[in-house]
């Protein structure tokens, strides 16, 4: 078989309906819309939360509780995965983005899953207790940002 032989399977292309083309297309005069009537007409139908008339779900159940939008999400890392460093260096965010270890721009929370054999700094913007008491009995440091 050669590149030029390469061909689509038999179905799996088809050609998209065009309409508003003339009588000759088969798709003419009022382009598959029928005749009169609210579908017929440009931007017609209902919206997407229309329900027949009554009232739409959206509308009806009570709104509760509230939003907000100045949370903080961070990237976490349980402290079993910080055992891929060298014992006695300096772990920051920007070595633990470069092992793999944390994606995006969100702050990096160090939480106590797991045991830590090697005695590291490590520096995050937050640490759970538990992780704390972990990295410090490996004889480590926990510094917050």
């Amino acid at each position: 078989m050669k590149l030029s032989e390469l061909k689509p399977r038999p179905g799996s292309k088809k050609r998209p309906k065009i309409v508003g083309r003339g009588p000759g297309s088969g798709h003419g005069k009022t382009s598959t819309r029928g005749h009169k009537g609210q579908r017929s007409r440009t931007g017609g139908g209902k919206g997407p939360g229309f329900t027949g008339g009554q009232n739409r779900l959206n509308r009806m159940y009570p709104k509760r509780g509230f939003g907000t939008t100045d949370m903080v999400g961070f990237n976490v890392v349980n402290v079993d995965k910080l055992g891929v460093f060298a014992a006695g260096s300096t772990v920051t965010p920007v070595e633990m983005k470069s092992q793999g270890l944390v994606k995006g721009p969100e702050p990096v929370k160090v939480l106590g899953n797991g045991d830590l054999k090697v005695k590291l700094t490590v520096r995050a913007n937050a640490f759970s207790a538990s992780a704390k008491a972990k990295i410090e009995q490996a004889g480590g440091k926990a510094e917050v940002l």
